[in-house]
């Protein structure tokens, strides 16, 4: 069943029943995003941001790519699984007024202004500095 369009269903569907991972979906419509650019915009733990992109991962409905430490993600144009393409379609026609969408892609905005590494710095928990005895500066 390793690759069966079962399994396949599967990992989609899961992929497509939680929130999160849905508004991450939106937020990568209009291309690609550092996963701290994901994690400023919803607000959640970077742990949980790439939790949540292994299980879209693994559905095929993102590809990731590194660049030195960073990991970028983005929609595939064409899914390697049939029914990826639909559910990605449908997703973004059942969503297109939503006011949740909306706000995130305002937000997304404001975040893309940013740079990358300073989202970073920012996300970092003050005890990673503390624990490993290096000064935030």
């Amino acid at each position: 069943m390793k690759n069966s369009p079962l399994r396949s269903t599967l990992q989609i569907t899961k992929a497509l029943a939680d929130s999160q991972r849905i508004r991450i979906l939106m937020l990568l419509e209009p291309g690609e995003l550092c996963v701290c650019q994901i994690v400023e915009v919803l607000g959640l733990a970077p742990s949980t941001v790439s939790k949540h992109l292994s299980i879209l991962a693994a559905a095929d409905l993102v590809l990731m790519r590194k660049q030195g430490r960073w990991a970028y993600y983005r929609l595939p144009k064409l899914t390697r699984k049939e029914i990826g393409r639909p559910a990605l379609d449908w997703v973004r026609s059942a969503l297109q007024e939503d006011e949740q969408i909306h706000l995130d892609r305002k937000k997304l905005k404001t975040v893309m202004a940013c740079d990358p590494e300073e989202l970073c710095k920012r996300q970092r928990p003050s005890s990673e500095y503390e624990n490993k005895g290096v000064s935030k500066r």
